[in-house]
């Protein structure tokens, strides 16, 4: 795990100087955005971080909590992880554009991009087109960059212009070009093929485990094969994630092995997670309980489901949505090299 660029607290006047321009640079950059937002018609709202579930990703770990009644009854509660459950509620509310600067928690987490409690920037739309979202996310490259007063973001060696349009690729193209494997032939509908995506891996040079399921070996090449290239140069969309990895989208209607799911990529940094949401209830219960099996296989633990949000998605209108690490976009626009010199108060290590 990398350390913090120095070791004495935060606090100490000497460090508060170092991490004082990065700090101000966060206060314009997210000026900007919500000015931005609120151009288009968005509205604020703040999401409670105390929730039943706090997601239900297989590699998410929560902090967990309890809540103690007057009468003395206890229940376990949850920070959430995102706020996606409480935001796509507010649409089945009847909001149409939202936004959120939200305070999530991750446990598990720590080094130059993680940090336990950090910002995610998350919006929604409802009742507009998916691509929407692509276009979104380009202009807060630009906005970012534009606060920051830099025509480049940077994170080590890596420069990327947040004012070129965003390069577009799938990932069955990113597989085939960074790794020369064939992605979609390991996949036939919702059956995927753990063998011959491992036989391609291994061919690669890839380390696998005997009991590496297809999504193992599926991140072990995003990670090893196709993210030291992306996003390089100028900014990247890699769009139509295999449905298998997306458990939150929907299906795309080209093509049902892939999901309407895309992540932006800036200096080889992940960014942001977008969906065309999915809004079957029935079928979201499947793949959360599925999400949540593999959880308990893996890790020997799982989270609840939040029955509020299953039944606010019956009433929920067709939406898309994107999560955005406010604090790693902040690091690329100011050239920091640790997220805790963009975070005003970041917890000890």
């Amino acid at each position: 795990m990398q350390k913090p660029p120095q070791k004495n607290p935060w606090w100490a006047p000497d460090r508060h100087a170092d991490r004082r321009p990065f700090l101000l640079a966060r206060g314009r950059i997210q000026a900007a955005i919500r000015r931005w937002f609120e151009a288009q018609g968005f509205i604020e709202v703040d999401p409670a971080a105390l929730q039943i579930s706090p997601g239900n990703e297989i590699h998410l770990h929560a902090f967990a909590t309890e809540l103690v009644a007057p009468d003395g009854a206890r229940q376990r509660l949850y920070l959430h992880t995102s706020p996606e459950f409480a935001c796509k509620k507010l649409l089945a509310a009847g909001e149409t554009r939202i936004f959120t600067f939200a305070p999530a928690f991750r446990n598990r987490e720590r080094g130059a991009l993680h940090h336990p409690a950090f910002t995610m920037l998350e919006w929604y739309r409802a009742n507009e087109p998916y691509a929407a979202l692509m276009d979104d996310c380009a202009a807060l490259l630009r906005l970012a960059a534009e606060a920051a007063d830099t025509a480049t973001l940077t994170h080590g060696a890596r420069s990327a212009d947040p004012f070129a349009p965003p390069e577009r690729l799938t990932l069955a193209e990113a597989f085939q070009r960074f790794a020369g494997i064939d992605l979609l032939a390991t996949l036939d509908g919702e059956t995927a093929d753990s063998g011959a995506l491992a036989n391609a891996a291994a061919a690669t040079g890839i380390k696998l485990a005997p009991d590496d399921t297809w999504g193992d070996i599926f991140s072990r090449v995003l990670v090893e094969k196709i993210e030291p290239n992306i996003g390089n140069g100028r900014a990247l969309l890699l769009t139509e994630y295999p449905a298998a990895q997306a458990a939150l989208a929907r299906r795309s209607a080209a093509d049902p092995r892939v999901a309407e799911r895309f992540e932006l990529y800036a200096c080889g940094v992940e960014l942001a997670n977008a969906f065309g949401e999915l809004t079957d209830t029935r079928e979201q219960r499947r793949r959360l309980e599925a999400e949540m099996a593999e959880k308990q296989r893996i890790y020997g633990e799982r989270y609840p489901l939040d029955e509020d949000f299953l039944a606010a998605l019956a009433r929920m209108p067709p939406a898309s949505g994107a999560a955005l690490g406010f604090d790693r976009l902040v690091m690329l626009a100011t050239g920091a090299s640790h997220i805790e010199q963009v975070v005003w108060a970041p917890m000890p290590a």
